[in-house]
């Protein structure tokens, strides 16, 4: 199978070009194809001619997004449109990576494919759009929604709090925001069998289980077997640019339907422990 990554250099598309190394892979980085340059979007697909494409680049800045909008939708929307036609064009499937941000956290219960989007920062809109545009386009197109990635390789929140951890007695952390933690070797062999299955439609990939912030700290000190205290604070204590959804836990329904189940996060995060560089 013929698969080209797009964001092969982010904390995804390394896991991505991990799972995917036995196939005919194409793996590019943004300097190798800016998402907003749509004659060399077109040009690489060409050149690599693949079945499938995965399209993980984005500006997943959710902080900067607010700052700068029009950025956010030119990778973010535009961008996405230019894989699309290029996708089109060529005959290729495309699996396009969105975000549990396109919810804005009113449900209290987990979300379904089939919940209307509704988002409440810059981050979740651009992918909100582009999710719209994408189906309009190429209405094979698999959309996967994720959330909280964690992995190997770049910034990610595992490693910030074993950074603060190793240099503080105590660590704040909010507890009223709940998600579902994803490592990406998890989700990049999600991602690959959904390729392998030409999957179409919304699919939401997870870890299997949810928590809160507070809860993913607690246990990234406790399985570490550090000594720091983890202090539990509310969002508005710690305001950031963008507003975070309160509850943005994804159903994991339609993972199944395609026969897919991912491990809970806690055993997702003792191998991501594991394999982490130890903290000096």
């Amino acid at each position: 199978m013929r698969v080209t990554v797009l964001g092969a250099s982010g904390l995804l598309g390394q896991a991505l070009v991990q799972e995917l190394k036995n196939e005919q892979l194409t793996a590019l980085s943004s300097k190798d194809a800016e998402l907003r340059d749509r004659a060399r979007v077109q040009e690489v697909i060409r050149a690599s001619r693949p079945d499938c494409i995965i399209l993980a680049a984005a500006y997943t800045d959710v902080d900067g997004c607010e700052s700068d909008r029009e950025r956010a939708f030119a990778v973010n929307c535009e961008g996405a449109i230019h894989v699309a036609e290029a996708a089109r064009e060529a005959g290729s499937r495309l699996i396009f990576l969105s975000t549990d941000y396109v919810f804005d956290g009113a449900k209290g219960s987990p979300y379904e494919t089939t919940d209307n989007r509704n988002p409440i920062n810059v981050y979740g809109e651009s992918k909100a759009r582009a999710e719209e545009r994408l189906l309009d386009l190429l209405p094979d197109v698999c959309i996967v929604r994720t959330s909280w990635l964690f992995g190997l390789g770049g910034k990610c929140f595992p490693a910030t709090i074993l950074k603060l951890a190793a240099s503080r007695p105590e660590i704040s952390v909010v507890n009223d925001q709940q998600g579902c933690p994803t490592y990406t070797t998890d989700l990049a062999s999600a991602l690959a069998q959904l390729c392998r299955k030409s999957s179409r439609g919304i699919v939401h990939a997870t870890n299997a289980g949810h928590c809160t912030w507070h809860d993913f700290a607690s246990a990234i000190v406790r399985i570490s077997r550090m000594t720091t205290a983890v202090k539990p604070v509310t969002s508005a204590e710690f305001p950031r640019p963008a507003r975070r959804p309160p509850y943005s836990v994804l159903s994991p329904a339609s993972l199944h339907a395609h026969g897919i189940h991912l491990p809970v996060w806690q055993d997702a995060l003792r191998r991501y422990l594991s394999a982490a560089p130890t903290q000096p």
